[in-house]
């Protein structure tokens, strides 16, 4: 037997309960641990900017939580302010993220690629959306759940280490473009 953690109100972790060998997630709890997992292609794991700097078997153990989830064209991924509880990682196909502006229809931020993570960022703060992914094409999602993910992250220190600094890396880009932007916007409102 094993024990499976939960995080309290506090963001604490603590223990739930006792499973066995027989539970969904026992093989996430033991660290020997084997799995087949022949779905998720392990290159295009590692493409997404958060798993990029794991080894072969630190992304087999990520694999073993992803599900895949096709989507037609123009059916939404998400919506903006819903609850952000998984990430996703585009297979095949396209996902255009857009927002919604009134008086003025939809606006597309960004066209996602193979290989691009999307939606990471609710994971970790817990918020809604703040925007809508559509699918742009038909299109094959591989997701992780929130609590598969802060499971796997709690009981394998060494992928946390790794995703965490990878976040890290990924929040201080964004956070740099954002300024640029905002000097470029400030630079040209003067004019």
């Amino acid at each position: 037997m094993v024990h499976e953690w939960k995080r309290d109100r506090q963001g604490n972790p603590k223990r739930r309960k006792q499973i066995g060998p027989r539970h969904p997630r026992f093989h996430l709890l033991l660290p020997t641990a084997r799995r087949s997992f022949d779905r998720v292609d392990l290159k295009l794991l590692k493409q997404a900017a958060i798993f990029q700097d794991l080894d072969e078997g630190e992304a087999a153990r990520v694999a073993e939580v992803c599900r895949e989830h096709e989507f037609a064209v123009g059916q939404h991924v998400f919506k903006e302010g819903e609850p952000g509880n998984r990430l996703f990682i585009i297979s095949q196909g396209e996902v255009r993220i857009s927002r919604t502006i009134p008086g003025s229809g939809e606006e597309a931020l960004a066209v996602l690629k193979p290989g691009a993570c999307f939606g990471e960022m609710a994971i970790f703060d817990r918020s809604e959306r703040s925007t809508d992914a559509i699918a742009n094409t038909s299109c094959t999602l591989i997701t992780i759940s929130r609590s598969d993910f802060e499971l796997l992250l709690d009981f394998n220190r060494d992928i946390a280490y790794k995703v965490l600094w990878s976040v890290v890396r990924l929040l201080s880009a964004r956070l740099r473009v954002t300024n640029d932007n905002l000097r470029s916007f400030l630079a040209m409102s003067m004019f």
